[in-house]
């Protein structure tokens, strides 16, 4: 795996952290504070420039609100999504929709397609959030990550691999709520990236999927399983190889 500049750190669930070449904090999908995977070094937010969210649901912006008031980043967000945070105080959003792309920062964030639900909880109400999204996001080195948000295996994400390659893709494995590791093992031979990080298993009983599985229904690519709070870098990467864990 050649990260090309950026340091790439696990919060646990769906959230990560990413460092940029020129200096920015992305987080993808906020949610620390009540995250049971995340550790707790990790659960105060000391940065962010940039916050991604793919949907609704609480254990995917459970500690947006609560960031954009502290630090005030641009947030990236589905139309419905993105004026409900404005609504509730952020007050640098940046909308888009599917198809779109645009610079944030000093990335390139492309929305795309994921097949799953999106409600927001707004106390006692259901307030609707929109459609469920994942990104592509491109950085000034060219590297291309692809995280999936929480979605089943689709066939047009052979469309997201011929037109932007991404080499480095952010799955969810857990099952029930997500695909699991066959449906994973699926969507690893329609995108074909070079390495793949499992996410969202584990957090909770029912999300039962979990790396050994897809590892050996994808043997062809690299499966990279990193603990929560752990950082992958380019040093981290060089000095001591891809921590994989196939047990």
């Amino acid at each position: 795996m050649n990260l090309k500049g950026i340091k790439l750190t696990w919060l646990g669930h769906a959230t990560f952290r990413i460092e940029t070449p020129g200096g920015k904090t992305v987080i993808i999908d906020p949610w620390v504070m009540n995250n049971p995977a995340c550790p707790d070094s990790e659960k105060k937010i000391k940065k962010v420039d940039v916050l991604l969210c793919t949907h609704g649901h609480g254990d995917h912006i459970g500690d947006a609100v609560e960031i954009c008031k502290q630090h005030n980043p641009i947030v990236v967000g589905i139309p419905e999504l993105a004026r409900w945070l404005g609504k509730k105080g952020a007050k640098n959003v940046a909308e888009m929709n599917k198809g779109g792309t645009q610079i944030v920062g000093d990335i390139k964030v492309t929305m795309v397609h994921a097949d799953h639900s999106c409600g927001i909880q707004d106390g006692d109400e259901l307030v609707y959030g929109g459609e469920a999204c994942g990104y592509v996001i491109e950085f000034s080195t060219g590297l291309k990550i692809y995280h999936a948000g929480d979605t089943n295996v689709f066939s047009d994400m052979g469309i997201i691999r011929d037109l932007y390659a991404p080499e480095i893709v952010m799955l969810p494995i857990g099952d029930h709520y997500t695909m699991g590791p066959r449906e994973a093992a699926y969507a690893c031979n329609l995108l074909k990236p070079k390495s793949v990080i499992p996410m969202h298993f584990a957090t909770f009983p029912v999300l039962t999927g979990r790396p050994s599985e897809l590892h050996k229904l994808a043997p062809g690519i690299e499966i990279v399983e990193i603990k929560p709070g752990e950082t992958l870098g380019e040093k981290d990467v060089a000095t001591h190889g891809i921590r994989q864990r196939t047990a």
